[in-house]
């Protein structure tokens, strides 16, 4: 569904014969898909996936002169990335006071398309910032999975009523392999994070034991009483009781190598 505002019936180009323009938009969404179905994220930061995707609607889409993509997260912020330092000034201005059509994209599920922004009545405050800005035109995506609306793809021009109903349809032709995109990479990140975390309390349970093993060997204690006396420690020098465990692992070597040296 799309919410939307320009000048004309939007049906008027579809019922009308090919034209060599739509012709060539069909070429760039086909190379767009592309492009996308080739986007491998398995080496790519999950901003690096999100950027490649942001560009890619912008060959897509007729009329798009720059895009950004917005990832909505629970366990942390939202990532948002945009293929220009204008569309990264203009997501700012919306994220700033909370309203855009990127903003009420994500909230809805539905696309938007606006054709001059700055006399828009669904953002005025919005709408009036950027067009001071030079940019008039936007189309606002939502990436929808079947879990629900995973974020959304703001697509901005800088004249007057670039998007029209195709432009629309085009998006959301776009959107569906790109909302696929958006969502393997975030699984791979949060796989990722989920490893190096595991990693981290691996380290830390290891060095924690080696210091544990190090008390018993020196000061014929329980295992139990060596922990404790590392919790001490930790508390008494308001340090962590890995970093406690590692002062405790560091010394005991630099005492080995002293001894080998003599």
């Amino acid at each position: 569904m799309v919410a939307g505002e320009w000048p004309g019936d939007p049906t008027a180009d579809a019922q009308e014969a090919p034209t060599a323009q739509q012709s060539s938009d069909e070429d760039d969404l086909q190379q767009a898909l592309l492009a996308l179905s080739r986007l491998s994220t398995g080496q790519r930061t999950l901003e690096d996936s999100l950027l490649k995707v942001a560009e890619f609607a912008v060959r897509a889409i007729p009329g798009a002169e720059g895009a950004g993509v917005t990832l909505l997260q629970e366990d942390r912020a939202d990532t948002i990335v945009t293929s220009t330092p204008l569309v990264a000034e203009v997501d700012a201005v919306q994220y700033a006071i909370g309203q855009g059509p990127c903003i009420s994209a994500a909230r809805s599920g539905e696309t938007f398309v606006a054709g001059s922004l700055g006399g828009d009545h669904r953002w005025p405050l919005f709408g009036s910032k950027v067009a001071r800005l030079g940019v008039h035109s936007a189309l606002s995506l939502p990436l929808l999975t079947p879990d629900g609306v995973l974020g959304a793809m703001n697509i901005y021009a800088k004249a007057k009523y670039v998007f029209d109903g195709r432009a629309a349809q085009v998006g959301e032709l776009f959107a569906v392999p790109a909302a696929i995109a958006v969502q393997n990479a975030k699984v791979l990140d949060q796989t990722k994070r989920l490893a190096k975390q595991l990693q981290v309390a691996l380290d830390t349970r290891t060095i924690i034991d080696q210091a544990v093993g190090i008390l018993i060997s020196r000061n014929g204690v329980s295992a139990e009483e060596a922990l404790a006396r590392l919790r001490q420690l930790s508390q008494n020098e308001h340090q962590k009781l890995q970093t406690v465990a590692k002062s405790v692992v560091d010394e005991a070597v630099r005492r080995g190598r002293a001894r080998h040296a003599e």
